[in-house]
């Protein structure tokens, strides 16, 4: 098997195209992205984010990527899908944008930038175009959430990886669990299953597009996984707890994470009870992802449900965020995003529940939205007596 990471020139062509017409239907002449999934989304560039600014302008006419030095050659190897414009140094006798400013000369219309530029470098852009109007714009944000058919290659493939992740951390605690040999840590299974996943793309994919947090996630065992988000420790999975393993990767510069919850040994009613209302509350968020409805919709149905159980106290999120170039981007799957679902989004499902003393419970899939229902991209096992691991 031989799978490419890179998307052809044709797929950034296309995209600037899009991005044109949105410019020129708002009067912009000149677009300014500086956040790394931005750029990795426009021109395929991939880089590690620090203080050396690395920012696409994209004109009318022009796609100029500008990079300091010690980038020129990372931009070469990639082939990125625009000119390149160096710099020398961060902060520099002449400063980055102010390079970018005397290289582009004077845009007609407006300059936008996204809406995660620092307050200190739209003053400083406002400040090198004092004739042209400076001000935000969602226009790659909005583009970045219906994902094209060559995106959508790269999803299945990480959801395909992130499966295998799981199928990996079972396969070390069940070979240790009945072998009798001391259970692995937290941090023990994180980096089996991380270098799971690296081998997998080594050995079948024939290039790696090296991006932040390649692949990752969240183990947490027994009481531990009643806090989400928390920090992985030293702490040994134990026969009789349920432990959550949520895990991802990025193939292509593009998303997915698949999460279960498992119960090592003979499980308790509690397990038994709390788990099937997770699982019953993933599966209605899931069944809310369809084109035409709204993000809040799937939200309000599966959190209702979980609150009519009378699991309120147990309740700490949403049921869902968009993926696509980062793991979490909007739309957000919750009541408060209005945001109507179309047809190659990519969402996460995962209400949960969170016990203290017990552990927590969730269930995340990846699942693309269509018009004929959601779609999981990611399929582990989900019943309770194929997570229990006896």
């Amino acid at each position: 098997m031989s799978f490419s990471q890179r998307l052809a020139p044709e797929f950034y062509a296309r995209l600037h195209r899009d991005i044109r017409a949105r410019m020129e239907a708002r009067g912009i002449g000149l677009l300014l992205l500086d956040a790394a999934d931005d750029v990795l989304y426009t021109t395929g560039f991939s880089f590690r984010p620090n203080e050396r600014p690395v920012a696409l302008a994209l004109t009318r006419t022009d796609a100029i990527l500008l990079i300091p030095e010690l980038e020129r050659e990372h931009a070469e190897r990639q082939t990125v899908a625009a000119e390149t414009l160096v710099y020398f140094e961060f902060p520099g006798v002449e400063r980055a944008f102010s390079l970018l400013a005397r290289s582009i000369g004077d845009i007609r219309g407006d300059i936008a930038h996204s809406y995660g530029l620092s307050v200190g470098r739209a003053a400083e852009i406002a400040g090198l175009f004092p004739n042209n109007r400076v001000l935000p714009t969602d226009i790659v944000t909005k583009l970045r959430q219906v994902k094209f058919p060559e995106e959508i290659v790269l999803h299945r493939e990480a959801a395909r990886i992130s499966d295998a992740m799981v199928r990996s951390g079972v396969d070390l605690v069940t070979e240790a669990f009945r072998a009798g040999k001391p259970l692995p840590s937290e941090i023990t299974l994180e980096a089996h299953v991380v270098r799971h996943a690296l081998d997998i793309m080594d050995n079948e994919h024939e290039d790696i597009m090296n991006v932040p947090t390649l692949a990752g996630g969240l183990i947490y065992g027994g009481p531990n996984s009643a806090y989400p988000h928390g920090l992985i420790s030293s702490r040994r999975i134990r026969p009789g707890e349920s432990f959550i393993l949520s895990l991802g990767c990025r193939v292509g510069g593009r998303s997915a994470e698949s999460e279960r919850t498992f119960v090592l040994g003979e499980p308790s009613k509690e397990h038994e009870r709390y788990y099937a209302i997770a699982q019953e509350a993933q599966r209605i968020g899931s069944a809310g992802l369809i084109a035409g409805r709204t993000c809040a919709s799937a939200d309000i149905t599966a959190l209702t449900y979980i609150r009519e159980q009378g699991m309120t106290p147990y309740l700490k999120h949403r049921v869902g965020h968009g993926m696509g170039v980062a793991f979490h981007e909007p739309p957000w799957v919750e009541a408060g995003d209005q945001t109507i679902l179309e047809q190659g989004m990519i969402c996460s499902s995962e209400p949960a529940l969170y016990v203290p003393e017990v552990g927590g419970f969730r269930l995340a899939d990846t699942v693309l939205v269509t018009e004929s229902g959601p779609e999981p991209m990611t399929t582990y096992p989900r019943r309770f007596d194929e997570v229990v691991l006896s």
